[in-house]
């Protein structure tokens, strides 16, 4: 074998096998070809050994970073090369699974390789591996499994890419007298492979009969129950649901050929799994993206190879569980039943109406109508219906019957929407039409269920079996018990502002913590009547007991608000309350001059506004208590993971503002968010000299650093993002939330922007919101966006300014410009490399608000280094 790039000659080790396989004469041997980190290993201090099997028309190469890994953190890696692959034997033999599987068998008892063992898989050297961990089960410590299948529905064709290669005019042709199948696998790359490691997974293959095995491979996928590698695949597809030991699934989901699909038929088979998705990774995984490192990660996290610990005892919990819905119940039964519990704003006409009695008798009849379908405990339900009262029926009816609701709604974007979806995995979909349509287009999984009837005709295009109408006539005779506390209820999407949109799982006691939580916070309760302009709050009206209606607007575009749509959602119902994102609330102060007196008669009546999904600045805050004098003002800090964590109001920010200017300690330098919310505690991690949260959770006033949460209404867990997981929560019982941010002496929050966008100048770690907060109180100056440029230590410090008098294209500022940019980043101790004119800056799809930073950083390393830029 000639050298190779990441590969230790050292590793490359041959050995003649005794084959016990049916395919071989008796007394056949082999000759394997392997890599084996152990002579790097010291031999008392061996974790256990992976057993790394590759795929087709991979080969050992595949794991050469698992051996670095692994020789670091102690753990022995073999990684063989399949008979007829890589560096092995070429045996003339057909080999089938069967045969496979039984030649691993008899390697391992050649090399002697005893104690702890964690089988890991990719490709059908996933299938191979699991065929070994099924039937070898005395030293088994775990299993690992990289894309791959176990099972083909015999319902369900094959992925395109293989029955293509299965083609008879194509087959041979592609798979042994040319390299073409290679060379479109080793394409499946994201970013594409480097040359020399191009070079060297093709080293194998130079030849045709270099080639048979791919061929061979290829031949033996069983695509339907006649083929005779069928049977072996079932015997160890079945069999693996009784594995009991650790399993770490790690995922690319662009791969056109291992897709989504298999991954959950795994996950039913093998339900205690950690599974991590990375979200930007194909076929070839393990070159995507660092697999390795998480692989032993979760080798540590998990214990595997030691006896497993005893486990704590679970804490008492005093807060006694009310589930989400008990006050939609209560009140249904009560004396205020036939009292407005959610409206909906329409175009034009009356607004649509439950009353609480009629609200709990829609609930249980779409919870009949689910349970008739087939849906119940753990069933994942993709909701994709607008707020309003459909939205509201549909939420307390899945949560009664145990199903999870996964909510990601439009403004993610067509892509985001499509990744949240499928990553999600649901059942079923239920959605309007505009949904349903994309559901086909993009090729959602799960059944699907229309938010409104649908004509025959549409309804066959797009696969609907029922409406939500069909639920509600469906009366079966009961349905299933309420849900545990501490079952799954709800997979919420992140925003995707800072990279992909991320689901969050939440139990249904966690929910009813975060209702507890606003309710003690914001003092929202029974009686309350709610405008919700902002979707989070569409679920948790009933469950306050608030009347709640949602205003004629595209809630996924908060822009499309106006300020009679506000008044005229607020009449409906005598509105108190009024919760609504800062791009909302921009509008209604535009279109301010459209009100009637009616409708600023309605506004008057309000005694509470809330605003957040993003910073909100001071004036708007104040041009907003115009419209609304009789309200008290707030601004809540949350995120998916947490809804709430602080909170302030207006009165508050103004004292804030002026112990900034007074000096109290830690006062200024962001935007302050307040005291935590009830049932919350706060922290930070300070950040060390390179810009790393690493120090120890303190509540000292002027550290900054990340920002740390611990609530009863804290997320469970993040959905199929393990790695993800476990970064957030390295610092029990502490949900690291990636902001950063300081505390004052007051014991004031103040947020000073994202952990990711922390610039690590040459003079320092500089932190963007409070600089980016000095550049927009200039003249012109409507948004102002601080990146870091260039090697980490040393970045050059970028100003890119959003002015109405910007060219059509980002461009040095003016001179004028530029020097009071320069000036205001001097008083902050900050000498700026260059400062940039822009027409607009990219922000998030969902808030309006949310800057893009890492796009822009991105964008002004390449105008820095006079390559062309393009556009932002």
């Amino acid at each position: 074998m000639v050298a190779l790039p990441g590969v230790d000659p050292s590793w490359s080790t041959y050995l003649d096998v005794p084959s016990t396989s049916a395919a071989d004469r008796p007394g056949t041997s082999h000759r394997w070809h392997y890599l084996d980190n152990g002579a790097d290993l010291d031999t008392d201090a061996v974790q256990g050994t992976l057993l790394c099997v590759h795929g087709n028309p991979t080969w050992s190469y595949l794991w050469r970073t698992y051996l670095a890994a692994g020789r670091a953190a102690g753990w022995r890696v073999l990684a063989v090369d399949q008979l007829e692959m890589g560096y092995s034997e070429r045996t003339g033999v057909f080999r089938r699974l069967g045969d496979r599987i039984t030649d691993l068998e008899d390697f391992v008892a050649a090399v002697g390789l005893t104690g702890p063992v964690v089988t890991v898989g990719h490709d059908w050297g996933g299938v191979v591996s699991l065929g070994y961990a099924n039937r070898n089960r005395e030293n088994l410590a775990g299993v690992i499994l990289t894309n791959t299948a176990i099972h083909q529905d015999p319902e369900r064709p094959i992925p395109a890419p293989l029955r293509l290669a299965l083609a008879p005019g194509v087959h041979g042709l592609g798979t042994r007298t040319t390299s073409a199948f290679l060379d479109v696998t080793l394409a499946l790359a994201r970013p594409a492979l480097a040359p020399d490691v191009r070079r060297a997974f093709r080293d194998p293959y130079r030849t045709a009969a270099d080639r048979q095995g791919i061929a061979h491979f290829v031949s033996d996928i069983p695509a339907d129950p006649a083929h005779p590698s069928y049977p072996a695949l079932t015997a160890t597809a079945e069999g693996i649901r009784s594995l009991d030991v650790p399993v770490l699934m790690m995922w690319g989901p662009h791969d056109p050929i291992f897709s989504d699909p298999y991954l959950e038929d795994l996950a039913q088979r093998l339900p205690s799994a950690d599974i991590h998705r990375f979200e930007r990774a194909s076929h070839l995984v393990q070159e995507d993206a660092d697999t390795a490192s998480t692989a032993m990660q979760w080798l540590a996290e998990r214990l595997v190879g030691h006896p497993a610990p005893a486990a704590d005892a679970p804490s008492a919990d005093d807060t006694p569980y009310v589930p989400l819905g008990q006050r939609l119940t209560d009140l249904a039964a009560g004396p205020d039943a036939a009292r407005t519990a959610v409206a909906e704003m329409t175009a034009s006409g009356p607004p649509r109406t439950l009353s609480w009695r009629e609200l709990a008798d829609d609930v249980a009849a779409v919870a009949a109508g689910l349970t008739a379908l087939g849906y119940g405990p753990g069933s994942r339900v993709s909701l994709l219906v607008p707020p309003g009262v459909d939205l509201t029926v549909l939420i307390y009816a899945c949560l009664r019957i145990g199903a999870v609701i996964v909510v990601a709604d439009a403004g993610l974007g067509a892509r985001g929407l499509s990744r949240a979806v499928k990553g999600s995995a649901p059942d079923v979909v239920i959605g309007i039409e505009r949904a349903l349509v994309a559901a086909r287009a993009f090729g959602w999984p799960g059944r699907r269920i229309s938010a409104a009837p649908l004509p025959a005709a549409a309804a066959r295009a797009l696969r609907v079996e029922a409406s939500l109408n069909d639920l509600r006539a469906a009366r079966p005779a009961g349905i299933p018990a309420p849900p545990e506390a501490d079952a799954d209820a709800a997979i919420l999407f992140t925003s995707g502002s800072t990279g992909p949109a991320k689901g969050v799982v939440y139990t249904h006691r966690q929910l009813s913590a975060m209702r507890d939580a606003v309710a003690a916070t914001l003092g929202l309760g029974e009686g309350a009547s709610l405008v919700a302009g902002f979707a989070p709050f569409a679920l948790l009206g009933p469950a306050l007991g608030a009347t709640s209606v949602t205003p004629a607007m595209d809630v996924t575009a908060p822009r499309t608000l106006t300020a009679q749509a506000l008044a005229d959602a607020a009449a409906a119902i005598d509105a108190t309350v009024v919760f609504a994102s800062p791009a909302a609330l921009r509008n209604v102060l535009a279109t301010e001059g459209e009100l009637t007196d009616a409708g600023r008669t309605a506004l008057r009546r309000i005694s509470l506004l809330l605003s957040a999904g993003a910073p909100i600045p001071v004036p708007l805050l104040e041009a907003v208590q115009d419209l609304v004098p009789s309200a008290a003002l707030h601004t809540p800090y949350g995120m998916t993971e947490s809804l709430l964590v602080a909170d302030i109001d207006l009165a508050d920010i103004h004292r804030a503002a002026t112990d900034a200017r007074d000096g109290l300690d830690g006062a200024g330098g962001g935007v302050c968010v307040g005291v935590p919310v009830h049932g919350a505690r706060v922290a930070v991690s300070p950040l060390d000299a390179g810009g790393a949260a690493t120090g120890e959770p303190t509540t000292t006033p002027g550290l900054t650093g990340e920002i740390l949460v611990e609530a009863p209404h804290v997320k469970d867990r993040y959905f199929r993002l393990w790695r993800t997981q476990q970064d957030s929560t390295r610092t029990p019982p502490w949900h690291r939330a990636g902001d950063v941010g300081h505390f004052d002496a007051a014991g004031r929050l103040w947020v000073e922007g994202r952990l990711g966008h922390i610039i690590t100048a040459a003079s320092g770690v500089l932190t963007p919101v409070a600089l980016e907060q000095a550049l927009e109180t200039i003249d012109g100056v409507r948004l102002a966006a601080l990146v870091g440029t260039g090697p980490a230590g040393t970045q050059a410090v970028v100003a890119v300014l959003e002015t109405a008098t910007a060219g059509r294209r980002p461009a040095l500022a003016d001179a004028e410009l530029a020097e009071a940019a320069r000036a205001a980043a001097l008083a902050h101790g900050v000498d700026l490399a260059a400062v940039v004119a822009a027409p607009a800056l990219p922000v998030d799809i969902r808030h309006n608000a949310k800057i893009d930073r890492t796009r822009i950083a991105q964008w002004s390393g390449r105008f820095l280094a006079g390559t062309r830029a393009g556009s932002l």
